[in-house]
């Protein structure tokens, strides 16, 4: 894709934005019909030419007049058609002003709130489809007005937004949508999303206020109810004056804000719209029962309070407005009351926010495709596999040396313990019980907890060999190339991010590492078959003399399989001292070592490292995943 358009189609205003693939560093505001912030509204006349914006409130001459229908789309089937035909509308004047050519290479991101479920945003999606758009992908409004916070730096207040939480309050003109946001991840809320209020309540409360007050009330609601076209452009003239008060509510105060309507239906009457500071109280104050007999600032209050109730995770540390609506003062105080241990933050331009959002989310969208894309080339590759199995037989020795001491203290002491008190009867039937303990204690949180020290260790060295690979990837593709770093996550307590060493050492993986324990420890402790430990210490005399005698029977060969399998007395077990024991199991150790690592040499094969190899990649490139996820922030 070459360019990216964010279409911020909202229920009262709507903008268009472009972002060039390369250079270009903030988007453009598209102006439609002569105006970046255009009405949402059009009107079909009688000769079939269709108007949008500001002109379509205007024409009186009209066949077909509509207004706010993107907060009927859930609840109205007529809203689709109205939604095609407004889409349609901006995409031929698009077309009509040079700012969007035929077959370029070119995508569309449209906003929706963020409580709109997979099935509403894909009918959503076709409405554009079906009328002429380039491919078209539906995001929600909430997380397009973050990413437009976080691409424009407007956020500079010391918080990392990508790793905290943030909650995010879009106060359009029919619905108030939030979105809580943690780890840069839209985490869904049970408010589902959206609240029924808006800054067109507003509009609808200053016209019922202006009608209310005119000498021409009765007939003014007569027209009203006989003509939407007359009702939709009063109410369009009140938002316009509301607008121009809250821009500068201290101009104002000095200043009469008043606009008259004509409205010509049988016989010309004059409508009078007033906006000073007792209308702005009474717009957020007033109980209303479009709002079921509460008021605009009671409805916010309540929304805000449910979502705090709801939130699971951290409360919010930053609380991100945007909107029209977020430029009033007093809706920043409420959300201080209500979260007071968040940094409340308003957007510079909240009209353009979403839609430049959008079109950043676009251009994200294809680095990241594109990052994805290379380093699932990298995963593919035997990359990652050449460099664990260079380093793989250091991984042998690394588990061997933090393994062989465990396992004399926690297997090889208990079993000839219960050899010496007579519970396991012959030496030969220590082999089976050593591996029983063995295996257990390798299942064990201790063993590892070991085994993930060593492999954290090992991993280092295999990280940063790795980074040779993935930094040039992340600098290519726009991404911090701390994105791919093994390291910075090994220095982390994140263990779903790390490797871990269940997986890596998984039991059933190496069989053949037991065996080989377990051949070499029984070997070394029984002095070989069994006759060292039998003949050291102080009942060596004895058990020496008792030996020389099976010699000269049997000869030394077939003496020592003999003694395995006998069932020595109990007693005489006992003359073996525990101190002696433990002394002679210490003094081998590092034999055990040497002879395990040699064994390992000798009896690992390709088979065997390939196993290991492929275990251990898979668990990188798995750990690169999930990093890599991380990083698509404003693609949820």
């Amino acid at each position: 894709m070459n360019r990216f358009f964010g279409f911020d189609l909202g229920d009262a205003e709507s903008a268009v934005s472009r972002l060039e693939k390369e250079e270009q560093m903030i988007p453009e505001i598209v102006p439609v019909k002569g105006a970046g912030s255009f009405v949402t509204a059009y009107a079909a006349l009688a000769s079939g030419e269709l108007l949008i914006g500001e002109n379509a409130c205007y024409q009186t001459e009209v066949i077909r007049r509509r207004v706010r229908f993107k907060s009927r789309f859930l609840t109205d089937p007529e809203a689709e058609q109205d939604i095609r035909s407004f889409a349609s509308g901006v995409l031929g004047e698009l077309y009509a002003d040079g700012n969007l050519l035929g077959n370029e290479d070119c995508c569309f991101y449209v906003g929706c709130p963020a409580g709109w479920d997979k099935n509403a945003r894909e009918t959503y999606r076709f409405l554009f489809e079906q009328a002429g758009y380039p491919p078209v992908r539906i995001i929600s409004e909430s997380r397009a007005a973050l990413v437009s916070a976080c691409q424009s730096k407007h956020l500079q207040v010391g918080y990392d937004i990508l790793s905290r939480p943030v909650l995010v309050v879009d106060i359009g003109s029919s619905t108030t949508d939030f979105a809580y946001i943690m780890n840069g991840h839209e985490v869904e809320m049970q408010t589902a999303g959206e609240v029924s209020l808006g800054g067109g309540i507003m509009d609808e409360l200053l016209l019922d206020m202006a009608v209310e007050a005119s000498p021409d009330r009765d007939r003014i609601r007569e027209i009203f109810a006989k003509s939407e076209p007359w009702r939709s452009y009063c109410e369009f003239s009140a938002r316009r004056l509301k607008e121009k008060y809250y821009s500068d509510e201290a101009y104002w105060k000095d200043h009469e804000c008043v606009q008259t309507v004509l409205i010509r239906y049988d016989r010309p009457l004059r409508l009078t719209l007033t906006m000073n500071a007792k209308t702005a109280e009474d717009l957020t104050g007033k109980k209303t029962d479009r709002l079921g007999g509460s008021s605009f600032r009671e409805v916010f209050e309540e929304s805000l309070r449910s979502v705090r109730e709801k939130i699971s995770g951290e409360l919010p540390e930053l609380l991100f407005l945007t909107g029209g609506v977020s430029k009033l003062p007093a809706v920043k105080v409420w959300c201080r009351e209500l979260f007071p241990e968040a940094v409340v933050i308003t957007g510079t331009e909240p009209e353009f926010s979403v839609s430049r959002g959008l079109a950043w989310s676009g251009r994200i969208d294809e680095e990241l495709r594109e990052f994805r894309e290379e380093l699932d080339l990298l995963m593919a590759s035997s990359t990652v596999e050449d460099v664990v199995r260079k380093h793989i037989g250091e991984l042998y020795v690394a588990a061997v040396e933090a393994l062989v001491e465990p396992l004399i203290e926690h297997a090889a002491i208990p079993v000839f313990e219960r050899w010496r008190s007579g519970e396991i009867s012959r030496l030969s039937d220590t082999n089976q019980e050593m591996e029983k303990e063995i295996a257990a204690f390798l299942r064990t949180e201790e063993a590892h907890k070991i085994l993930t020290k060593e492999i954290t260790t090992w991993l280092k060295p295999v990280a940063d060999e790795l980074e040779e690979y993935t930094v040039p990837i992340c600098i290519r593709h726009h991404v911090p190339y701390t994105a791919l770093s093994l390291s910075s996550y090994l220095s982390v307590s994140d263990i779903d991010i790390r490797i871990d060493a269940k997986n890596v050492f998984a039991v059933e993986e190496i069989t053949w590492l037991i065996d080989s324990i377990i051949s070499i420890l029984v070997g070394l402790l029984c002095g070989g078959s069994g006759m060292a430990l039998i003949s050291s210490g102080p009942a060596g005399i004895i058990a020496g003399a008792m030996i020389s005698l099976i010699v000269l029977i049997l000869g030394k060969e077939r003496m020592e399989n003999a003694l395995l399998d006998v069932n020595l007395p109990k007693a005489m077990r006992k003359l073996i001292p525990r101190h002696s024991m433990r002394s002679r199991m210490k003094t081998v150790s590092q034999t055990v070592r040497k002879n395990l690592i040699e064994s390992l040499e000798k009896e690992k094969n390709e088979e065997i490292t390939g196993r290991m190899v492929e275990e251990i990649s898979e668990q990188i490139e798995l750990c690169l995943t999930r990093m890599a996820a991380v990083v698509e922030i404003p693609l949820g």
